[in-house]
């Protein structure tokens, strides 16, 4: 086995987790490497593994087998603590604290802490320093975690589904911050999220689970360049599928329409449009599953 990447934010190598009171995988035989300095999409179905490999990374939970390492470190670790932030879908904080008081803690907790940024993302909320975090709506309870989360100045940030109680303003906002952060500082974000035009604005690097195994760990771009959408004859189904990857198709009478990865030059009559990331992402998910269209195409190239 080869020693882990450490200019890679996240990698596994046969990483696998098992559940022991529900007797069942949620994550097996995962490799992937995501690089530093990107915003990555976690996407996949409900139980598909993303909770369980960001508690991973966040040294929540520890691998029944394998090995998954955050900048190179053992999460959970010192090390890794001192440079990783997890925030879960539960956001836990104290709710009899104020926020100030909230923000204190995180000072006193963390060597490194940027009182400035904490507050400011609070205040940009129109959050009071002195109100009670148990009175604060989920949106405003939000703002808080993540401020608490980025004040700490981390070098990788691991959110799950953060951004669902906020109004569509505020997520617009707090996206722009996170973008911000890796453009200045160079910090590293996984972001799960089922809500995929969002990640098409601000992800460049997409890690796809599908019943607990990865299906995909590439930079967007690469995606997008690779993947195509066609129209044609049903008749051209077989010489297509040997020629490339067909992701998802669907047949309507005698004209075939397919989501492929290309492996090589189109040939053949069809009509060609590039699809965005948010249809490559259902496509893949969706792959195999009966009544189940190809996706929505975007912009339009020449064949």
């Amino acid at each position: 086995m080869t020693g882990p990447d450490a200019s890679a934010a996240l990698c596994a190598t046969g990483l696998a987790f098992r559940y022991r009171r529900r007797g069942r995988w949620a994550l097996r035989d995962c490799e992937f490497t995501v690089p530093g300095g990107r915003i990555t999409a976690l996407v996949g179905r409900n139980g598909a593994g993303k909770s369980t490999l960001l508690h991973l990374a966040g040294g929540l939970l520890r691998p029944t087998y394998g090995q998954v390492r955050v900048l190179g470190a053992v999460p959970g670790t010192s090390r890794a603590r001192a440079r990783v932030a997890l925030l879960t879908q539960d956001k836990p904080l104290y709710p009899r604290s104020t926020v100030a008081d909230t923000l204190l803690m995180g000072e006193k907790l963390n060597s490194t802490w940027d009182r400035t940024a904490a507050e400011r993302i609070v205040r940009e909320g129109g959050i009071p320093l002195h109100a009670r975090v148990g009175e604060l709506s989920p949106g405003r309870r939000t703002r808080v975690a993540l401020a608490l989360a980025l004040g700490k100045r981390p070098e990788l940030l691991l959110l799950d589904e953060p951004l669902a109680d906020l109004d569509p303003v505020a997520r617009g906002e707090i996206m722009a911050r996170l973008m911000t952060e890796v453009i200045e500082r160079g910090m590293s974000i996984m972001l799960s999220s089922h809500v995929l035009p969002e990640l098409e604005e601000t992800c460049d690097w997409a890690l796809v689970l599908r019943d607990g195994r990865v299906e995909l760990s590439e930079d967007v771009e690469e995606l997008r360049a690779s993947h195509a959408v066609l129209t044609g004859p049903a008749g051209q189904a077989d010489t297509l599928a040997a020629a490339h990857t067909v992701v998802q198709s669907r047949t309507g009478g005698r004209q075939l329409t397919a989501l492929i990865r290309q492996r090589g030059p189109l040939r053949g009559d069809w009509h060609v449009r590039r699809p965005g990331l948010q249809d490559i992402l259902l496509g893949h998910l969706q792959a195999g599953e009966p009544g189940h269209p190809a996706p929505a195409e975007r912009t339009e190239t020449a064949a």
